[in-house]
């Protein structure tokens, strides 16, 4: 469970992590996924690599079987991204209305302009904002590294299933010492 290598042009992607998201009860405590996708993200900025910081507004339209918000409006700073981030001017900021960071948004542009060949993806929820994106950059041809301890998710067994299941069958996962290491 270790990433082997990162391109020279490797970007983090940094999923959800949100006034209205963070606060959510999950599986690992999401302070500890913040703190270790700021230590990523300062890395990454002190080796000139881009930092994609996301955050989602709404939900993609559509019926689901899920238990809806009942017509309660999220609080006007839902969206904001947590300031723990340490959000840089630098930093590339993707917007999205689905689950996965590409659809909809300009964020494979983005990568595509600065010869990106490698996300470094972290946040929360880890079986769907996290693994659709790593997803969508797999299908993409990009290489994928999920950031084991920089996820987490409401439900353990979603967690699990993606981290033990889905990542390494699209990309190679590690934590976020051997990540900071290898950016050496």
């Amino acid at each position: 469970m270790t990433a082997t290598t990162l391109d020279p042009r490797t970007a983090l992607v940094v999923i959800d992590l949100q006034n209205g998201i963070v606060g959510r009860p999950t599986i690992h405590p999401a302070e500890e996924v913040v703190a270790r996708s700021a230590e990523l993200a300062d890395a990454f900025r002190a080796k000139g690599l881009p930092v994609v910081l996301v955050n989602v507004t709404e939900g993609a339209p559509g019926r689901n079987e899920a238990v809806q918000s009942g017509g309660i409006a999220p609080a006007a700073d839902w969206a904001d991204l947590v300031p723990g981030l340490g959000r840089q001017d630098s930093d590339i900021i993707v917007t999205k209305q689905t689950w996965g960071a590409f659809y909809g948004t300009d964020l494979d542009m983005q990568l595509r302009r600065r010869g990106i060949t490698q996300v470094v993806v972290t946040g929360i929820a880890t079986s769907k904002g996290v693994e659709s994106t790593a997803r969508a950059a797999h299908e993409r041809g990009y290489n994928v590294t999920v950031v084991t301890d920089a996820v987490t998710d409401m439900d353990e067994g979603s967690h699990r299933n993606s981290v033990e299941k889905i990542f390494p069958a699209i990309g190679e996962t590690g934590t976020t010492e051997a990540i900071v290491k290898l950016l050496g």
